[in-house]
């Protein structure tokens, strides 16, 4: 049951990544391209999580799943603060 949980996490914020990013190649508002790269941010986090815990268990790969989630809040901030005029 969690492999499913996992995978469809994963899917779900690849989804989220995929329409932010058409969505500004239509509009062209450097927001969502922000968002985009932080749900892109997500998806490593998730297929890194699914990696660690269900393919190989016995490397820890902590570390790198925080590290990708942190550097996608750190795009989605950096877009929230000096990028949203």
């Amino acid at each position: 049951m969690s492999i499913a949980v996992y995978l469809l996490c994963a899917a779900t914020s690849l989804t989220c990544a995929v329409m932010l990013f058409k969505s500004y190649l239509v509009n062209h508002t450097r927001l969502l391209l922000w968002s985009a790269l932080c749900f892109l941010g997500f998806t490593v986090n998730n297929v890194l999580l699914f990696v660690d815990l269900v393919v190989v268990p016995s490397v820890d790969l902590t570390l790198w799943r925080h590290l990708s989630a942190l550097f996608g809040l750190v795009l989605l901030l950096y877009g929230l603060i000096w990028d949203a005029r």
